[in-house]
């Protein structure tokens, strides 16, 4: 009941949204009292250009730059590190990060090893071991992670094999600019890998044990708007309603994972990525139908809702039947953008069950999912995933 919840919810940064906007970072950074940008990305986004228009707005607003672009899929603690070294040389400056998650994610990181010594895998501003890290504008290339929403990144702990959080609220993008035209080219694979994603996060979020109204008004419309658009956006890239449609539904996913957490779906992925190197979104595939499943006994009105936002439900149904029609549009979703895929052909073996389990129920965003599984359970919905 509303009358017995409380939440309290932290505005996000200033957004600025159409196709055009990346003429306003100039603008954005000598908002934040800098003339200086170290601008954080992969080299896929250097090829493609759009670093070479990032060059050119910060020229003609007169703002100095440098350009780290050795971020990698799921980017390492080490190159976060080495990066930051090289901002911290840099000296004050705004933190641009453009690209997917990864850049995203890893700029946030960047942008606390900045100004403080030391791996950033140790930093926490919370905890008084670190100070507040250097602004961040974010600009994101793709549509999927909704990492502009937030201040964590998630990082790869190669020794460890898996997932860790580095960032602060500090280093949460003070603005993002979200220009439709910068996700163009990017090709129907990925597209599709980074809209499931944002599925997922919608999803998630909606079922999540820290859900609230809010977080569910962001995703409810997510899901809408994945659910609608994405299928357009990877058959035909260069429909440019279809990536606006798609980035506004990532960012309202991300703003609502940001306020719910997410669960057992990310939980399961990070494992994944962390033993394979398998694209994140499509590990979320593999593993998605099964885990609805599993949570289908504490989720159904959550699932019957879903129904109504993917347009497959029916009102002569019960709320089961439209429960379990969510599950089977997702699962067709991943299907028709051919994302769908099983562990095995990522590169998970058998005996890989029990460390994959393991590492994804020590994960800290499976703590948020609706319906905990013992190892046990987990370990069989794995193999029925392989």
């Amino acid at each position: 009941m509303l009358s017995s919840e409380r939440f309290t919810v932290a505005p996000p940064g200033t957004i600025e949204f159409g196709e055009g906007a990346l003429q306003t970072l100039g603008a954005a950074v000598t908002s934040l009292g800098r003339t200086r940008a170290f601008v954080v990305t992969d080299a896929g986004i250097v090829r493609a250009g759009i670093v070479a228009s990032v060059e050119q707005v910060l020229t003609d607003s007169r703002v100095d730059f440098e350009v780290f672009s050795e971020v990698e899929p799921n980017p390492s603690m080490s190159t976060v590190d080495r990066a930051g070294e090289l901002a911290r040389r840099f000296g004050d400056a705004v933190v641009v990060a453009v690209g997917g998650g990864s850049s995203l994610d890893a700029a946030k990181a960047v942008a606390l090893a900045a100004v403080n010594s030391g791996s950033a895998a140790d930093l926490d501003v919370a905890a008084g071991t670190a100070v507040a890290g250097l602004p961040v504008v974010a600009v994101p290339t793709t549509a999927g992670t909704g990492a502009e929403t937030n201040g964590f990144g998630v990082i790869q702990d190669t020794a460890a094999h898996c997932k860790v959080y580095v960032g602060d609220a500090s280093v949460a993008p003070r603005v993002s600019i979200l220009d439709p035209a910068l996700t163009i080219g990017l090709p129907p694979a990925a597209t599709a890998a980074t809209g499931v994603d944002a599925l997922v996060h919608a999803v998630e979020s909606l079922t999540s044990r820290g859900r609230n109204p809010l977080s569910e008004a962001y995703a409810r419309h997510a899901v809408r708007l994945v659910g609608r658009w994405l299928p357009v956006a990877v058959a035909d890239g260069s429909n440019r309603e279809a990536r606006a449609q798609m980035l506004l539904g990532s960012h309202l996913a991300g703003l609502a994972l940001s306020r719910s957490g997410l669960g057992l779906v990310h939980g399961i992925a990070h494992a994944v990525t962390a033993y394979t190197g398998a694209v994140h979104g499509v590990a979320l595939a593999a593993v998605l139908e099964g885990v609805l499943e599993h949570n289908l006994p504490t989720s159904t009105p959550q699932y019957a809702a879903i129904a109504g936002d993917l347009g497959v439900d029916r009102t002569d149904a019960g709320e089961e039947t439209n429960a379990r029609a969510a599950i089977a549009a997702c699962r067709d979703l991943t299907e028709q953008t051919s994302v769908r895929t099983t562990l095995t052909a990522l590169g998970c073996a058998p005996d890989l069950v029990p460390e994959l389990a393991r590492t994804a129920l020590a994960d800290p965003v499976t703590r948020n999912t609706p319906r905990m599984p013992s190892d046990e359970a987990l370990r069989e919905l794995l193999t029925a995933a392989l």
